[in-house]
């Protein structure tokens, strides 16, 4: 009898649900990479915590940087993905600004993302696929939590 395989390890991006406050509601911001929009996020060093990969990696992404973690340090993750070897936990945090640049990956040669924009929650919703989505779902929750308490 041959011995099972051992589970293949799971990698862990962490990023961040980035809002701004335009107005009367949160715009979220949106990368797109190939024909899939996202959240910024990447994979978990091993010398760092998933919060600070989300923080680096939307520094690294979109330059941003000041985050407001006004929701504390709540998370969620997604399903298993890419042939279930992967997750992502996404972190929510406010930017004051919306000044986002996609530098050059000194890896790639280019930048990471080919397009971001900020937008609506019903454009978000248009954008982003079924398993990004219930992030989405998640963060108007959370926010709607705290926005309750006031």
């Amino acid at each position: 009898m041959a011995n099972p395989r051992p589970p293949t390890p799971r990698i862990l991006s962490s990023g961040v649900v980035v809002v701004h406050w335009n107005r009367d509601h949160y715009d979220y911001l949106l990368l797109r990479a190939y024909n899939y929009w996202d959240f910024p996020k990447g994979v978990v060093e091993t010398d760092e915590s998933p919060l600070q990969a989300a923080i680096r990696e939307v520094e690294e992404e979109t330059t941003l940087t000041s985050l407001r973690f006004r929701w504390g340090d709540v998370y969620r993750e997604t399903y298993p993905y890419n042939q279930g070897r992967k997750v992502a936990r996404y972190y929510i945090a406010e930017s004051v600004t919306t000044e986002v640049r996609l530098p050059t990956n000194p890896q790639l040669g280019r930048p990471e993302h080919s397009e971001y924009r900020w937008v609506d929650h019903a454009e978000a919703w248009n954008l982003l696929t079924p398993r990004v989505r219930a992030i989405l779902e998640w963060t108007d929750n959370v926010m709607a939590r705290l926005a309750q308490r006031r």
